[in-house]
């Protein structure tokens, strides 16, 4: 088996970071960001005594809240707008129907943005919304167990956090069977 590189570690500490400590990466940046610390030992200090983070959970919201003071991606709609732009711009109006569709679902959606794709999240991630071309958002979709078709693929060596893909190049393809795959896999997480 091969070992995970760092950044695919720290991707999923950041994912369980909502069931571990109560809050998402984000949360807990805007918690940090009405305190300031400064340093990232008293970050560390300050997340392990106040709020019981454990100690490898304390050192990574440190060091992303450090990385956003130094002038990194400081909210979630920066990293949103940051996959979005240049050649990827005109898929922006997709996204946001995806998005749109998925917190329809229930007000227990938490909408994770990620450097590189958002994490749909419930009780655990259902789903995933990636730009993965200029002309193409792939959306990942936890239906372990579903037969995989023509349009709903199996995941391959797209994502190992996600059962399926559904290739998505407009609108029109957000249509009543991905929102019904997404519904299933909301419900089922």
């Amino acid at each position: 088996m091969d070992t995970p590189k760092p950044d695919a570690a720290a991707q999923t500490m950041i994912d369980n970071l909502p069931a571990k400590t109560g809050k998402s990466l984000a949360q807990w940046l805007k918690q940090l960001a009405r305190t300031k610390p400064a340093k990232h030992g008293e970050i560390v200090k300050l997340l392990k005594s106040e709020y019981g983070v454990t100690h490898g959970f304390a050192n990574l919201i440190a060091h992303y809240y450090l990385q956003a003071q130094a002038g990194g991606a400081s909210s979630e709609d920066e990293l949103v707008d940051a996959q979005y732009q240049g050649a990827k711009a005109e898929l922006r109006p997709i996204y946001d129907a995806i998005i749109k569709a998925v917190k329809a679902f229930g007000k227990d959606v938490d909408i994770a943005p990620k450097k590189t794709y958002v994490s749909l999240r419930r009780n655990k991630q259902f789903a995933l919304v990636q730009p993965s071309t200029r002309d193409r958002i792939d959306v990942g979709i936890n239906l372990k167990g579903e037969t995989p078709t023509a349009r709903l693929e199996a995941s391959g060596s797209f994502n190992a956090m996600v059962s399926h893909r559904v290739r998505v190049q407009s609108k029109k393809d957000v249509d009543s069977e991905l929102k019904a795959w997404l519904k299933k896999a909301y419900e089922g997480s």
